[in-house]
């Protein structure tokens, strides 16, 4: 007897790809500008629509909009950004330490004006990283550098926190002193970051002005993705801990990728023959790419359109073409969150998801794009839509 087929899943997360209508694109959105014939199939084929991932009450960002859409609520699972990544670097953490995300960013003038501090180096990170580390006084704070500017700062003692705090993408142009931490603790990592700006000022550190803390949490406990759906042999590919972090947390491999980044100098091609690779030894393969995102923040949409016709050219369309090899297949596309060109900042409205494979049958869309999956079915609540995918 033949052995019964498998199903292979593959999910594409064009991170940050959704967004409003941009006036110099003649009111299109960059979904919209930007040629993507094989997304567009995807559409054609199967179902097109919107989903909310980011629930009220929560910050707009990857991680509550990527929990969401892998099929766990935020509201039961995430307890913060921080311990996410953490979790990528497999870093031992007791239920009571505390994870603190800590960005290098660019300051001028008591404003926040790049998030990303000119998108540094990781091995230019690690050595101001260094620095800092040696630098200030941190009793019971450890840093753990990251990618890029994305580092972490773990606090493991005694002191209590109860804060708010703002990611630094979300106050672009905008005064410092208006998010700085508040709540308790807040006076220590203020103090921090203040010393941190002192430092980095001695320390030929080029666009890397200061530290800036938050996304903080402790370590959450989640079910595994087979536990929860029934669904094993899972694998992540992204540029970007956090997703890396998750798939840990979900029990999945993580396969990476040389040359892949979070910005549009990555290897997109490299990525694409990856996940095709990974498809022949998972179930569920997960390849999430960052560079709409990153494009979005810097208010660069002529990078954006050109980071998703790359991802539509050099990942969906191999996967696509890899995955109708299989008897029973399905594909989903969809950026977590939208991230908006004029404002530089990730939007809190729906995005837009397109499924199509094995058991879905068209519901009448023409192209991937913002407009027409308004029409389509329409997901209120994030989680939901992975049991309907699978």
């Amino acid at each position: 007897m033949e052995p019964e087929a498998i199903m292979k899943y593959a999910i594409i997360i064009p991170d940050g790809a959704a967004d409003d209508a941009v006036p110099e694109l003649g009111g299109r959105t960059p979904l919209q500008a930007a040629h993507t014939p094989n997304m567009d199939e995807i559409a054609r084929m199967g179902q097109l629509g919107t989903v909310r991932t980011v629930p009220e009450g929560f910050e707009s960002g990857s991680d509550v909009a990527t929990m969401s859409l892998l099929g766990y609520d935020p509201a039961v699972y995430h307890t913060g950004r921080a311990p996410l990544e953490a979790a990528a670097q497999r870093i031992p953490l007791t239920p009571s330490d505390w994870v603190f995300r800590c960005n290098f960013v660019t300051t001028k003038d008591g404003l926040m004006k790049d998030h990303s501090a000119g998108g540094i180096s990781d091995a230019e990170g690690r050595r101001l990283l260094s620095i800092l580390a040696k630098s200030l006084d941190t009793p019971g704070f450890e840093f753990h550098p990251g990618v890029s500017y994305r580092n972490l700062l773990v606090y493991k003692g005694k002191q209590g926190f109860d804060l708010k705090t703002k990611p630094p993408h979300e106050m672009l142009d905008e005064p410092l002193e208006r998010w700085l931490p508040t709540g308790e603790g807040s006076e220590i990592l203020r103090d921090l970051m203040t010393k941190s700006a002192e430092v980095l000022a001695a320390s030929d550190a080029g666009a890397a002005s200061q530290i800036w803390l938050w996304g903080q949490g402790h370590p959450p406990a989640m079910p595994t993705f087979a536990e929860r759906f029934g669904v094993s042999g899972g694998a992540m590919i992204s540029g970007v801990d956090l997703l890396r972090g998750l798939a840990n947390l979900l029990g999945w491999g993580v396969v990476e990728v040389p040359g892949m980044t979070s910005f549009h100098d990555t290897d997109y091609a490299g990525q694409g023959a990856a996940t095709c690779a990974a498809l022949e030894k998972y179930n569920l393969v997960v390849s999430h790419v960052e560079s709409p995102d990153e494009a979005s923040h810097q208010a660069d949409v002529k990078t954006k359109i050109a980071a998703i016709e790359a991802i539509d050219r050099h990942v969906v369309g191999p996967v696509l073409a890899a995955l109708r090899q299989k008897k029973d297949w399905r594909i989903l596309i969809l950026p977590d969150n939208p991230t908006n060109v004029a404002t530089r900042k990730h939007g809190y409205a729906p995005t837009l998801y397109a499924m199509a494979g094995t058991g879905l049958t068209s519901n009448g869309a023409t192209a991937y794009d913002e407009v027409q999956a308004a029409r389509g079915l329409s997901f209120a609540q994030g989680d939901l839509l992975m049991p309907a995918f699978l």
